[in-house]
């Protein structure tokens, strides 16, 4: 159980982290938010999440564009 959760954190987008540290709110409930909106509303919070995580990505790349010298 544990290395699948190593997996997904290894390779989720971040979102929840990036909520919680930018709201100052516990990250696990966050997740858990996402996880039961999902299953209570059949999946539109899905589409937030990856909205977000698109966002996130965008944004990311278009700092590296601007200041290469800070992600190198």
């Amino acid at each position: 159980m544990n290395k699948l959760k190593l997996f997904f954190e290894d390779r989720a987008f971040g979102v929840c982290s990036r909520l919680g540290e930018k709201f100052n709110f516990p990250i696990d409930s966050i997740r858990l938010f996402f996880i039961y909106s999902s299953f209570i509303t059949l999946g539109s919070p899905v589409i937030m999440y990856i909205v977000m995580a698109m966002t996130m990505k965008i944004r990311k790349y278009f700092r590296k564009m601007n200041n290469p010298v800070l992600f190198d």
